[in-house]
């Protein structure tokens, strides 16, 4: 869909919501011992060899890289499970299949740094972009009912990146439309911007994970 070919009509870039994935929690199994790790965004740890533990997947990913541990693929991240979810995702043209909210993400961060982790990782692989693939189409079905008339448009269980592409669309479409139909109900973009104080932004930013 539109979104996918070009990433300034989305609100995030992809590598800003893979950055938000990064705080999900996964499972890893240390292959050492190390004291507990201390950080702003809560402790974690100690650990112990071949003791699993729950950490975020961009500690998880650091500590792979460094040869500290293995990753565990969530369970949805298996063949049955991804096959089960793929055929009903095919067999209804409405309903989106619950996964993750990060799915995208998270499997592509566990393809890129922890391969050797996840059983037959190649049928993963495929399996997760023809999900991918089938529920774009579908949110592209679903867009296609837009008309004057509508309010809003529900679609439950969708994803981070698929709420991200098809967000900014939606409500330049339902805009189009009012201010088709009720010119005066829409606020002029550019008035507004010219009226809004200006105000400097002199905090930190904050970096993306590598």
């Amino acid at each position: 869909m539109a979104g996918q070919s070009d990433p300034n009509l989305s609100l995030f870039s992809a590598e800003e919501v893979e950055f938000i994935a990064e705080d999900e929690m996964v499972e890893i199994v240390p292959n050492l011992r190390m004291d507990a790790l201390n950080f702003i965004c809560g402790d974690f740890g100690p650990f112990f060899p071949q003791m699993a533990t729950q950490v975020p997947l961009w500690l998880a990913v650091a500590l792979k890289k460094r040869g500290k541990c293995t990753i565990r693929p969530p369970l949805w991240m298996s063949v049955e499970k991804l096959t089960q979810v793929l055929e009903a995702e095919r067999d209804s043209q409405r309903v989106f299949e619950q996964l993750p909210f990060h799915y995208v993400e998270i499997s592509r961060l566990l393809f890129d740094h922890a391969r050797d982790d996840i059983p037959d990782v190649y049928m993963v692989r495929s399996l997760v972009e023809d999900i991918r693939d089938v529920r774009f189409h579908k949110v592209e079905t679903n867009l296609e009912t837009l008309n004057e008339r509508a309010l809003a448009l529900k679609i439950n269980n969708l994803s981070a990146m698929e709420v991200n592409i098809v967000r900014p669309f939606i409500g330049r479409a339902l805009q189009a439309f009012y201010k088709h139909d009720s010119p005066e109900l829409i606020p002029d973009q550019e008035r507004i911007s010219d009226r809004r104080p200006q105000v400097a932004n002199n905090a930190a930013r904050r970096h993306l994970r590598r």
